[in-house]
């Protein structure tokens, strides 16, 4: 790897610092000036108890106060305490969640990968057939219908209405992580990401054929096989990369729905959880793990941005 590339990626690093600083920084101040707190219930609590838990929690002091507090608590790696998970930090919790939420959702970036491209490719080469006609009728489907009825329906299909039969699946819940109770919110997962990139590959893919070193590849004879994987591919493949950066970042941390809809103890749902409770340091925690992984997601594009077409240059 050339000198000029790595002080590229040096460079998106050191740009990484002030850009979770802000996001920092917005959201701290967000969280504070939303109405309602974390103590604040339907049951009345005794001034004098809730003194004492704002107390705890530092919350009685000013808030620019509270903010240099929390960022020196960051350096140190500690995202504080859970305000309604009393026996848990924020660390622990995301120690406990993130496995679970990457592991689905590593999964779920695969399928749709293995699924979305090959669908985009045979669309595109296809155009304007009934083939084309029906794969993109099926991922404007897919786009369209919202994750949370997705994952209802096939609860509904395969947790009810398929109950004693083979096909049945577990309706929610994790079990441990068993087989069973992962392959129905991966595919719900995969199923939005499978016809966006489907979509995008169609589009670029057709770009690419019309391409003149594409016309002259193909004038030259050589096999059309050989014309689209070795040469237009690479080009297509580029507006794709540029999606699955963020896209597999915020696979990867969890989607709110999935995980609330199916009962999994991931990050997406304590962000959830912690955003209904007004748990100030859960929601930070968690944004700043899925901020991290946003950023780290578009460097890698950048990367492979370059592996793929050696006319990007990064000097």
């Amino acid at each position: 790897m050339r000198a000029p590339f790595l002080a590229f990626i040096l460079r998106r690093l050191l740009i990484a610092i002030p850009t979770m600083f802000a996001i920092i920084t917005v959201c701290f101040f967000l969280m504070r000036l939303a109405p309602g707190g974390p103590f604040d219930s339907a049951a009345p609590v005794a001034p004098e108890v809730l003194e004492n838990l704002r107390a705890r929690y530092h919350l009685d002091e000013p808030l620019v106060q509270q903010y240099v507090r929390y960022l020196g608590g960051l350096l140190r790696g500690d995202f504080g305490p859970s305000f309604k998970y009393a026996d848990f930090t924020v660390t622990q919790l995301i120690a406990q969640g993130l496995p679970i939420s990457a592991a689905n959702g590593l999964c779920a970036a695969v399928i749709a990968i293995l699924f979305g491209i090959p669908l985009g490719i045979g669309a595109a080469l296809k155009q304007n057939t009934k083939s084309d006609h029906a794969a993109m009728t099926l991922a404007m489907v897919g786009i369209v219908i919202p994750t949370f009825v997705t994952a209802h329906l096939a609860l509904l299909v395969f947790g009810v209405w398929l109950k004693g039969t083979p096909f049945h699946l577990p309706a929610g819940g994790w079990n441990n992580g068993a087989f069973a109770n992962r392959i129905l919110p991966v595919v719900c997962l995969a199923l939005p990401f499978i016809a966006y990139i489907a979509r995008i590959m169609r589009g670029s893919m057709i770009e690419a054929m019309r391409a003149n070193y594409v016309r002259t590849a193909r004038a030259k004879g050589l096999p059309f096989r050989d014309v689209v994987l070795r040469h237009a591919l690479k080009t297509a493949l580029m507006p794709v990369v540029t999606y699955l950066g963020p896209a597999i970042a915020f696979l990867l941390t969890g989607s709110m729905v999935i995980e609330t809809v199916f009962q999994l103890p991931g990050i997406g749902r304590y962000f959830v959880q912690g955003a209904l409770n007004r748990d100030y340091t859960l929601v930070m925690g968690v944004t700043i793990v899925s901020a991290a992984f946003v950023i780290l997601g578009n460097l890698l594009v950048d990367v492979i941005y370059g592996l793929l077409d050696p006319r990007v240059r990064h000097d």
